[in-house]
């Protein structure tokens, strides 16, 4: 698996930017079959920081109605990395 396809793409939201800004935590969305060491190198061989930490979380999809259909958004796999003190990820900046 390539480090691109591992790593999906940043989640942008208040809780991560205050991770981000507060313990240097930066959160990304990635592929469902990747284990934390995979998702380590990716970041780490993308961004050229390292890595400290990695915690994963599968996340639930969510049911969304519109009107009187009912469906669900996707389930996905989130990353949470821990980077080196004194070090930043640039292409996360707004």
């Amino acid at each position: 698996m390539e480090a691109r396809d591992i790593i999906k793409g940043p989640i942008v939201t208040e809780k991560s930017m205050k991770l981000k800004e507060d313990f240097n935590k930066y959160t990304f969305k990635v592929a469902k079959a990747a284990n934390k060491i995979q998702i380590k190198q990716a970041v780490e061989e993308i961004f050229k920081v390292k890595v400290e930490s990695v915690a994963t979380i599968n996340v639930l999809p969510k049911r969304k109605r519109v009107g009187q259909h009912v469906g669900f958004k996707p389930a996905y796999k989130k990353a949470i990395c821990k980077v080196a003190e004194g070090q930043k990820i640039e292409a996360f900046e707004i």
